[in-house]
């Protein structure tokens, strides 16, 4: 069955950092497959923002390059991508001085009542700046939404100067900080799957669950990044953020509905139960770990350290044991990993369930295996359930584990929209439940920075690990101390 496609209201769309890496990659072909699937108005207009000087037709042709760079020729018919291309228009403006927003401010009231969504594509020390522009030169309203990319900074402390720097213009109902991992289509479906299923929910509990996985995989170093990626690392970089909303969506409470607020104070409630991890006990719940030289793919790679060009203590693998204090969750650890470098590329959330204390059937026939639920977020979106079935043939009685897979695209039979398509669709609708509040950023810098501030405390790098690994051996040890293993799948 096809998916309906309910088009939003016409707007004008503000991308600051138009000629940088994330609207390239990102932005422009998330809209350009919402305008080609007719869910954008052919009254919209997306105007590109930045300080390098170009013509709007030099604009449109760095456009172009993108999308037939980052998207699929066969999905890039040219009509569809002309026609896209019609609606971007340019600005050369200075997001910390007076240059070009007279330029920006005519050319957004030729059409005063649109929607206006600021999407801050830049380094987070300007949304200060943009913010107080866009308020000096009269440019917000109450159709105005002012969009934030990660990281929000870099530690509690600076996370609330930007907060409060763009809170003085912006109330907090048109603030979207955007985190892409809670766009996609499994991390939605985790909502469905636990409160629309009545099998999961009566089973989402410490009686019946052993423990969590949490899994976020790159098979990339740092690439261009080697100067951001070294002041940030993978706590600030993937876990604080990314990995810690997939657990808030994975552990939380049922919301009283889906109104946006409803379902935020539910994920905060999650972050302000974590248990802090302290330097007591950083050395047993942590692992930090930096990739050296190895082979990714049957490629041969360099290290961190040589792509970066000097010495280092910046992690890019981290492996902690986290536990939520709530009676729901007592005694049920959650392992958390994420690191560069690693065999395969892949986000994926595995809740292992208890096995049964009593069988019917002889240890023979099979190694009890406990039931495992795994939640695909990359690559190809999906669900799968593994139960014990008999082993089919006349050999006797022999049980085995058997998936119950569900992959999205192949079920439905239909291509899913990127979770920046979907996230930019909410904006203009000004739906925030895919949004992270501020109070929420903040729940998260306040637990983390515990952390970061009992590594700092130590003296210790992070251990090696061949890029092609996964991760440091430390990690290993950080679950199997417990009787536990990683995810048998991650392992090639």
């Amino acid at each position: 069955m096809a998916t309906t496609i309910i088009p939003v209201a016409s707007f004008d769309c503000v991308v600051f950092g138009a000629t940088g890496d994330l609207t390239a990659r990102k932005l422009l072909p998330a809209l350009y497959y919402r305008f080609r699937d007719g869910q954008i108005p052919g009254t919209s207009r997306i105007i590109g923002a930045s300080r390098s000087e170009l013509s709007v037709d030099a604009f449109r042709e760095h456009a172009r390059d993108a999308l037939k760079r980052f998207v699929p020729g066969h999905d890039l018919p040219d009509t569809a991508l002309n026609d896209f291309l019609a609606h971007l228009d340019y600005v050369a403006v200075d997001g910390k001085g007076d240059e070009g927003w007279d330029d920006l401010t005519a050319k957004l009231n030729e059409r005063p009542d649109q929607v206006r969504p600021y999407y801050l594509a830049t380094s987070p020390d300007l949304y200060g700046s943009i913010c107080r522009n866009l308020n000096k030169h009269g440019l917000i309203g109450e159709k105005s939404r002012v969009v934030l990319e990660k990281p929000i900074g870099k530690d509690l402390k600076s996370a609330k100067a930007i907060n409060d720097a763009v809170g003085e213009v912006f109330p907090e109902s048109q603030i979207f900080r955007i985190d892409h991992y809670l766009g996609k289509e499994t991390v939605q479906n985790l909502l469905s799957l636990r409160f629309a299923n009545t099998i999961f929910e009566r089973l989402w509990t410490a009686d019946v669950i052993d423990h969590v996985q949490i899994t976020v995989a790159e098979t990339v170093g740092v690439e261009g990044r080697a100067g951001y990626y070294d002041t940030s690392g993978a706590m600030r970089d993937m876990l604080q953020n990314h990995i810690l909303q997939l657990l808030c969506l994975t552990a939380m409470e049922s919301p009283l509905n889906l109104e946006a607020n409803s379902v935020r104070d539910e994920k905060l409630k999650v972050l302000r139960a974590l248990k802090p991890i302290t330097a007591h006990d950083i050395q047993t719940a942590t692992v930090r770990g930096q990739y050296v030289a190895g082979a990714v793919g049957g490629q041969p790679v360099t290290g961190y350290l040589d792509e970066l060009g000097h010495e280092s203590r910046t992690e890019t693998f981290v492996a902690m044991k986290v536990e939520i204090q709530s009676g729901r969750w007592a005694g049920v650890p959650f392992y958390l990993r994420t690191g560069k470098r690693l065999p395969q590329k892949l986000s994926e959330i595995v809740v292992q369930f208890r096995a049964s204390p009593f069988s019917i059937f002889p240890t023979e026939a099979f190694g009890r295996e406990p039931n495992r639920l795994v939640i695909r977020l990359q690559p190809q979106e999906g669900m799968k359930l593994e139960v014990m079935t008999k082993d089919p043939g006349p050999g006797g009685l022999r049980l085995r584990p058997t998936d119950l897979d569900i992959s999205f695209e192949e079920t439905f039979k239909q291509r899913y929209p990127d979770a920046y398509e979907r996230l930019l669709m909410d904006v203009v609708r000004g739906n925030a439940t895919l949004f992270m509040r501020r109070d929420e950023v903040e729940a998260a810098w306040a637990w983390a920075d515990g952390i970061l501030s009992a590594w700092a405390e130590r003296p210790e790098s992070p251990r090696p690990y061949p890029a092609g690994s996964w991760g440091p051996t430390a990690a290993i040890a950080l679950i199997e101390r417990d009787g536990r293993t990683w995810h048998e799948e991650l392992r090639l």
